[in-house]
């Protein structure tokens, strides 16, 4: 059974508008990493999940209705849990018909609500709509693989397709595809993204990499589980002592979007937001 089985995922719910902060469904990181074959304790990546709302609105002491755009950055760490997607969306249309006093008090209960259903601290932001439109589209950095003429007849993800250039020696290189592709393994809906992938060491041959990306498309994952699989299969063709950075920024669904980062670097990757977000 999948850990988030037991979740509101897939489940037919009625939506609160009254704050409940026991929506909230936290899911333990431990156990999938289990599955990859990772001590939770000596982890070969440092990380952070960039989420993105879209969706978020309260009232003021006097009934009037506030919205926001707000970024949260959850930790990775080898105590922590995941916030199941749904379960979250329902926590913050919680908010929607309650009174909080000001801004710094709805910062204040999300920080804390998440803090705690996380195990680790969350770092949030609230954005009104003027600083949303500032910040603007970004584009992914490097070389985009998606123009290279390739045949691809394998959706199932398949490791064995990446390889090394031979007698290509070193690179650093930074490459993104907007072709990443996954299903939710609980209710199978697509989930599409865009993934960029910096590194130094053996040059890695690029129509192998794009193949290998498709081959996620009819793969079954967590957008987390997805990130790590791509950063652990590429350290392992890189070798020892490579340099490595996974970021995959994902569409949105119910107004909020998942960016997992994952790097050799510790850090906090900016949060650019793509066209198709």
């Amino acid at each position: 059974m999948h850990p988030a089985e037991q979740s509101p995922l897939g489940k037919t719910t009625s939506y609160n508008g009254i704050y409940t902060p026991s929506l909230l469904y936290p899911i333990p990181r431990q156990p999938i990493w289990h599955g990859l074959g990772l001590d939770p304790e000596n982890l070969p990546f440092h990380g952070v999940d960039v989420w993105n709302s879209y969706e978020v609105s309260w009232l003021t002491p006097s009934g009037k209705p506030e919205v926001a755009a707000v970024e949260f950055i959850f930790p990775v760490t080898a105590s922590g849990r995941i916030v199941e997607s749904k379960s979250f969306k329902l926590y913050l249309n919680s908010l929607n018909q309650t009174v909080f006093s000001d801004r710094s008090d709805v910062l204040r209960t999300l920080e804390s609500d998440l803090s705690v259903t996380a195990q680790a601290p969350v770092m949030v932001r609230l954005l009104n709509m003027g600083r949303l439109q500032q910040e603007g589209i970004a584009r992914l950095p490097g070389e985009c693989l998606d123009d290279l003429d390739i045949a691809v007849d394998v959706y199932e993800y398949t490791p064995s397709l990446l390889q090394r250039v031979s007698g290509g020696g070193w690179a650093r290189e930074t490459l993104h595809s907007h072709l990443l592709k996954s299903n939710c393994p609980v209710t199978g809906q697509p989930d599409w993204g865009s993934v960029m992938i910096s590194y130094a060491g053996p040059a890695i041959d690029k129509a192998g990499l794009l193949r290998y990306l498709v081959s996620f498309r009819q793969h079954a994952d967590f957008h987390e589980q997805c990130v790590e699989r791509i950063f652990l299969d590429l350290q392992r063709l890189l070798g020892d002592g490579c340099e490595l950075t996974v970021y995959a920024r994902y569409l949105r669904r119910g107004g909020l979007d998942i960016n997992p980062w994952r790097s050799t670097k510790a850090g906090v990757p900016d949060n650019m937001r793509l066209a198709r977000q």
